[in-house]
């Protein structure tokens, strides 16, 4: 089947989360995924675009990404210009930071993200609503916990960095730290690098074999 390369998405509705981050709802045409991979998206008569995991779920009718403004950046304020109703260009989606179903039933998994990185779990969260998961986010301000109501409360933990208001004051790799895991988990991490460098050498000090540990870089 021929791939569909770059088409034309509208947008259905815009959601502001915080000053610089918001979710993009679209429709969907068509455009096939599984939990946790990505598309490229960029503003309908421009040149450039930037990957961003689905937010949404595969069964949805629509397409979701989360989206933080850099504000010297090349897409983001412009699609943070769009509103309902316009269009953005999206890709097909791809990559491999994935679960495997016949693993989502019966199996503990550790879920790691910095920032904007926790769209994957989302979508994962509502791929698979009997997953026995543990959401560790981590974030400056408890205000970018964000839509932490789509999770069940015992499973998320933002780890504020900034400010003591959250659920643990501090870095994510403070919590797993003090909180060491079975080392059977699955553990997905998703985020900056450096995150990502640090939370690694942590869960193999713990025991946690790298056939476990599953990442997805965000640059």
């Amino acid at each position: 089947m021929q791939k569909r390369r770059f088409n034309l998405h509208t947008i259905i509705e815009k959601r502001v989360l915080t000053e610089s981050t918001f979710v993009l709802r679209l429709e969907r045409n068509g455009l096939e995924f599984t939990a946790g991979q990505h598309i490229q998206v960029g503003p309908p008569n421009g040149i450039h675009t930037r990957e961003y995991s689905i937010y949404s779920a595969p069964t949805d009718d629509f397409i979701e990404i989360l989206v933080r403004e850099i504000e010297d950046g090349v897409v983001t304020p412009a699609l943070k210009k769009l509103e309902a109703g316009d269009s953005v260009v999206v890709n097909d989606a791809v990559g491999y930071f994935t679960i495997d179903k016949e693993l989502a039933e019966g199996r503990q998994f550790l879920f790691v993200a910095s920032g904007t990185g926790i769209s994957p779990f989302h979508s994962f969260v509502q791929a698979f609503p009997a997953l026995n998961y543990t959401l560790v986010h981590g974030i400056r301000f408890a205000e970018e916990a964000y839509e932490r109501q789509h999770y069940e409360p015992s499973r998320y933990i933002a780890c504020t960095s900034r400010a003591e208001k959250g659920d643990f004051h501090g870095r994510v790799t403070d919590w797993l730290t003090q909180n060491p895991l079975n080392n059977d988990t699955l553990c997905y991490l998703c985020g900056n690098c450096d995150m990502i460098h640090d939370v690694y050498d942590i869960l193999e000090k713990q025991g946690i074999s790298s056939k476990n540990i599953f990442t997805e870089v965000y640059f």
